[in-house]
């Protein structure tokens, strides 16, 4: 899994601090900049988010470019609805060798690992096979249409109606994709403003979250730490700050996830 940080609010904390401070002062903007320094946002931005008054926070935002994770993953990930994204298309994107991502525990078990590894390869295959059978079926109707001849009708319209050939290739892999598994590996630019990443982690670093998208969601919050170290501070799962929300369900190791959660 490979997370980058490729854009954010410049001095993401004194937009927010100058935001909220707004709605309590006579004076504009301006003004309120000018009285804001490093001390003054830090102490206000300690009392905001103690106060759970979070809508001034939805004014910065953070774009992160995401690679190696599954489509398990981000079947997940968009369920975030209030967070833009872009997502490498199987519809367009000719996989001529697609890469997945294997499960820990699978990884960990020989007998699985091999039946995993051959189901990869067999999907791999299939999907090839599908793609150039439906090619060809294209290529050779369209000669058949266009009252043209040859004996490799997929060669001769690559060559001689490149835009063609395109076109139908692109048909080809918009059906055989079908047989591609949730493992196929996939990449996506995720952008969300702060109020909806605290939600993403409250929900998706709880230690009851699917391993991978938790994976993503402390690696995501490792990074805004750095950015913005007062806003994110003590954000993460609910627990760290209260009782598990989860009741029966929980995890029961709210010490050790609070400890972990310390070290980021």
């Amino acid at each position: 899994m490979k997370v980058k940080l490729i854009a954010s609010t410049p001095e993401p904390e004194k937009v927010i601090a100058s935001a909220a401070k707004l709605c309590y002062s006579k004076v504009g903007i301006d003004e309120i900049n000018q009285k804001l320094d490093e001390d003054s946002i830090n102490k206000f931005l300690k009392m905001l988010m103690s106060l759970g008054h979070q809508s001034p926070i939805e004014h910065v935002s953070f774009t992160f470019a995401i690679e190696g994770v599954s489509r398990v993953l981000t079947h997940q990930l968009v369920r975030h609805r209030i967070a833009s994204y872009s997502q490498q298309s199987q519809r367009y994107v000719k996989l001529d060798q697609f890469e997945y991502i294997m499960p820990p525990a699978i990884e960990a078990n020989e007998e699985a690992k091999s039946i995993y590894v051959e189901t990869m390869k067999r999907d791999q295959e299939n999907y090839n096979r599908i793609t150039d059978l439906l090619l060809l079926e294209y290529c050779e109707k369209y000669l058949k249409e266009i009252g043209e001849n040859a004996e490799d009708a997929k060669g001769y319209v690559k060559e001689k109606h490149k835009r063609n050939y395109m076109a139908f290739e692109k048909r080809a892999i918009e059906d055989a994709r079908y047989l591609f598994p949730n493992s196929c590996e996939t990449k996506i630019v995720v952008t969300m403003n702060a109020r909806s990443l605290v939600n993403f982690f409250e929900h998706r670093a709880c230690n009851r979250a699917q391993w991978e998208i938790r994976q993503l969601a402390v690696e995501m919050l490792k990074i805004v730490r750095k950015e913005a170290p007062i806003l994110f501070n003590n954000i993460g799962p609910k627990c760290l700050k209260g009782p598990c929300p989860e009741g029966k369900m929980t995890c029961g190791k709210i010490e050790s996830v609070r400890k972990e959660f310390e070290n980021y």
